[in-house]
């Protein structure tokens, strides 16, 4: 059934194109009535009941439903909007067509909007676009396979929440700002430049503590699995040592274990001038990293090792 999902959601994830196939569009009105109908709108307790309601929802439903015909629509509809992002896609395509022009400058802010965008540390626009494709395809596929839609529902919505937490950093820091200035404090003091995800990985003896941690240990294993995937399609040999070299190392972000094995296994000499090549040879290394990872999941569910 899982498998089943899996080939049906990632057909039809492009060709639905309308809002309604997006997940930033329930997940606004979600927030919408959460606000209006939960009081504790702050806190721990909210923030957890924020994330888990509609997963152990989701859970339930499929629970009470002696149908797998319906079991397997309600599956593959939710994986479909959990799949993908629009704008990633929008902006990488605002990317090439500003760069194919010539225009420097509205390129590097397609660029600099990505990550800000989606609460990204400093990277390459190439390098983002191999992280999102983990979060967006690679990530939920594992889960799925693993939970079921509301796995994935659950990691869709955690991710989600830490791309917008960026809006309250920023009106945090601005918030201290003006109350920096009306008490002389000076402004580096005051308005620190807001965490972007992954800056640090987390303590391990002080458990999570934020969104951010919970992510961290989450992506720990799927990251480890995916870049292994990436050693497959790309240049084994390059690669292999940069990934046993982080395989249990803590201490590294996610984000950067993926990218610098995705780096090692493909060749990126292209001109320097030419920013175009490394995030088109980038995608095309993903896409076949995609392929692999449903090619495993499928022998292993025909195989009898995965349900």
């Amino acid at each position: 059934m899982s498998l089943l999902s899996l080939l049906i959601a990632l057909a039809a994830e492009r060709s639905f194109s309308g809002k309604v196939w997006h997940f930033n569009f329930y997940y606004q009105h979600y927030l919408h009535f959460f606000g209006q109908n939960f009081t504790a709108k702050h806190g721990t307790a909210a923030s957890i009941a924020f994330i888990i309601l509609p997963v152990v929802a989701t859970y339930f439903l499929l629970q009470i439903i002696d149908n797998s015909i319906i079991q397997l629509l309600i599956s593959t509809l939710v994986l479909i909007v959990c799949f993908g992002c629009a704008t990633t896609r929008n902006s990488y395509k605002a990317y090439l067509h500003s760069a194919f022009r010539g225009e420097e400058t509205t390129t590097e802010m397609h660029h600099q909007q990505l990550l800000s965008d989606k609460n990204l540390p400093n990277m390459g626009f190439g390098q983002a676009l191999i992280w999102l494709n983990y979060r967006y395809y690679i990530a939920i596929m594992l889960y799925f396979t693993v939970f079921g839609a509301a796995g994935a529902l659950f990691y869709r919505l955690l991710t989600t929440v830490i791309e917008h937490k960026k809006a309250e950093c920023i009106a945090s820091a601005y918030e201290n700002k003006v109350q920096a200035e009306a008490s002389s404090i000076s402004e580096n003091d005051a308005a620190p430049e807001p965490l972007h995800e992954g800056n640090i990985a987390p303590n391990i003896e002080n458990g999570c503590q934020s969104h951010h941690d919970v992510l961290f240990w989450l992506d720990w294993l799927p990251v480890r699995i995916a870049s292994f995937g990436y050693m497959f399609v790309g240049h084994f040999s390059k690669a292999m040592p940069v990934w046993l070299e982080s395989l249990f190392d803590n201490q590294k972000p996610t984000h950067q274990v993926l990218i610098d094995v995705a780096e090692k296994s493909e060749d990126i000499m292209v001109n320097e001038d030419d920013c175009t090549a490394e995030p088109c040879l980038l995608v095309r290394l993903a896409k076949r990293n995609v392929l692999l990872v449903l090619a495993v999941i499928s022998i292993l569910t025909l195989a009898g090792l995965l349900n």
